[in-house]
């Protein structure tokens, strides 16, 4: 599974990343977590509103941080 976190540095972008990271670990899944803060980048995948996350190239969050409990949610679902 490849996950991205799309944002570009704040304090919002850092918690969803953690969040992200903490709901993998948690579900054990077999996942690479990585980090998109370029913003072409982010822009190239039809992002406007950060923080956003991306599973398997499809934007599943956008403009919010989940609890780690609906991220593990969402993922195992994607999985």
């Amino acid at each position: 599974m490849d996950i991205r976190v799309l944002g570009t540095g704040c304090p919002k972008c850092r918690a969803l990343e953690k969040a992200t990271n903490d709901a993998v670990a948690e579900a054990g899944l077999n996942a690479t977590v990585s980090k998109v803060e370029d913003i072409v980048e982010i822009m190239k995948m039809g992002v406007m509103t950060t923080p956003a996350l991306v599973v398997d190239g499809k934007v599943v969050v956008k403009g919010k941080v989940p609890s780690v409990k609906e991220l593990k949610k969402l993922l195992i679902q994607k999985h």
